[in-house]
């Protein structure tokens, strides 16, 4: 029997799941949420080695899935490993208890079952159900501490993204009713590589009204402006390990959706043309977050406006198209999403030592926390765009492209981001620098998923495989 990496890919965190929700005891919960979250990371990663399965009616694996996939559960991995201790110190100080962690521990495979689902999805109504499921998912965690400003937070999350999904929705349904009359009725009218190949012959019209409904949709929960209003309550309020997986994974699966569309709409060429709708949402997301970094005071709405600022530059590249954009694209994609977990674990540790999120509030970190300061002096860096690390290049490769065929759209792109960097280091230098304020104890925790992160991301400054430039350049040639 041919070994088949897909099915793992969605049993194991799905079982883990099942497990979590039984066992009783941090330790070893937490042990198993690692272990789960590793294997699920080595079954993605031998998609790459082991032939895939060919795409059936539900499930689908291909060039541009795989991306994603990998990225996505090697950051599930780390993050895990992070709040390993994270969680161990909530629960130390009092807010978490055993029943609410051994939740959190099921809710995490729950969530990381979901955002693969979505992924491999060839199905796009069940791509829909997952990307919910991941939605839900995420609604409880981010009100797992049950105070007022969590369930507001969390309440808030829900409302906003039921709105979301329910315009994603009712964009699908268009796409399928656009579908019919080429395809047929029933499963096959949902298959995306059947939409793929027939989309030449969809009505244009409805096609152009989906993917209005779907940009809507989808594009609140990439968190793009001004869709974004959850974001920030859900990074502030919810634990930290949940803010790196939104920011690192779960903006990135909404706009895996949006890219599949996008596709079908390029493959009719009576339809309108997505790239420049794209484009506006992204420019107005990078112009409206780089501000808007300006006047932030808990640490962790600051990065959360940040990620609003990386998924619009994100979605401009894309909206831009073409083999270098795209490329550029995928490239600040995989970075944002190692940098900024990397972040978020420095920001988690930062927070326990300190007992708070008010920027104010904290000070002189490299003099008191020389590790944990300069870790986060680092990811700042890496996150504003300065050489010679990976989100560098990928800025440079955007803005290169961008001002080769719309040399105004450029100006406004680095303008967005110059704003942005102005930001970043105002706060960092109160936080990093300057007389030490707040408590002074050592975090009890290890800060090896972060510097892993950064060491890559670095590495990716500096070098990229051929291996990865191949592929990143097979996937920019499908995203056209």
């Amino acid at each position: 029997m041919k070994f088949d990496p897909v099915s793992f890919v969605l049993l194991i965190p799905a079982a883990a799941a099942a497990l979590l929700a039984l066992l009783p005891g941090y330790r070893i919960t937490a042990q198993l949420n690692v272990l789960a979250a590793l294997l699920t990371f080595a079954m993605a990663l031998s998609l790459y080695f082991f032939g895939v399965p060919k795409a059936g009616p539900y499930l689908l694996v291909d060039d541009l899935n795989k991306v994603f996939i990998v990225l996505t559960t090697f950051v599930g991995f780390t993050t895990s490993a992070f709040s390993a201790s994270y969680i161990g110190h909530e629960i130390d100080i009092g807010r978490l208890t055993p029943t609410f962690v051994r939740f959190y521990h099921a809710m995490y495979q729950i969530l990381m079952f979901g955002m693969n689902l979505a992924l491999i999805a060839n199905n796009i109504g069940l791509m829909w159900v997952a990307i919910e499921l991941a939605t839900l998912t995420t609604v409880l965690m981010v009100g797992i501490y049950r105070t007022h400003e969590a369930l507001e937070a969390a309440w808030k999350y829900f409302i906003l993204g039921s709105v979301g999904i329910a315009l994603a929705l009712f964009g699908t349904i268009l796409v399928y009713m656009a579908a019919r009359p080429a395809i047929g009725e029933g499963l096959p009218a949902m298959e995306w590589t059947n939409l793929l190949v027939h989309a030449a012959g969809f009505d244009p019209a409805l096609l152009n009204v989906a993917f209005v409904f779907l940009l809507l949709g989808y594009g609140t929960k990439v968190g793009l402006a001004p869709l974004h209003a959850w974001l920030p309550d859900a990074h502030a309020e919810g634990p930290t390990p949940i803010s790196a997986v939104l920011s690192g994974l779960l903006l990135n699966v909404a706009l895996y959706a949006l890219l599949r569309f996008k596709m079908l709409l390029a493959a009719n060429p009576a339809a309108i043309a997505p790239g420049p709708l794209m484009v506006t949402m992204g420019l107005i997301s990078l112009v409206f977050a780089s501000f808007m970094l300006y006047r932030r005071r808990d640490i962790k709405r600051m990065f959360a406006y940040s990620s609003i600022e990386h998924m619009g530059i994100i979605t401009f590249a894309f909206g831009m198209g073409g083999p270098l954009a795209n490329f550029a694209g995928l490239l600040h994609m995989t970075m944002h999403s190692l940098t900024k977990s990397a972040i978020f674990f420095a920001v988690g540790h930062i927070s326990q030592i300190k007992s708070t999120q008010q920027i104010a509030d904290m000070g002189g970190l490299t003099v008191t926390n020389p590790v944990l300061g300069w870790g986060l002096v680092l990811g700042v860096v890496a996150i504003a765009g300065l050489p010679p690390l990976g989100i560098f290049m990928s800025e440079f490769l955007v803005v290169s492209s961008t001002f080769a065929r719309e040399p105004w759209l450029a100006l406004v792109l680095v303008a967005g981001i110059l704003i942005g960097l102005g930001g970043l280091f105002l706060r960092l230098n109160t936080i990093a620098f300057g007389e030490p304020r707040g408590p002074i104890a050592q975090a009890q925790a290890s800060y090896v998923p972060m510097f892993a992160h950064l060491a890559l991301v670095l590495v990716a400054g500096v070098y990229l495989p051929p291996a990865l430039v191949s592929g990143f350049e097979n996937v920019a040639k499908l995203l056209r």
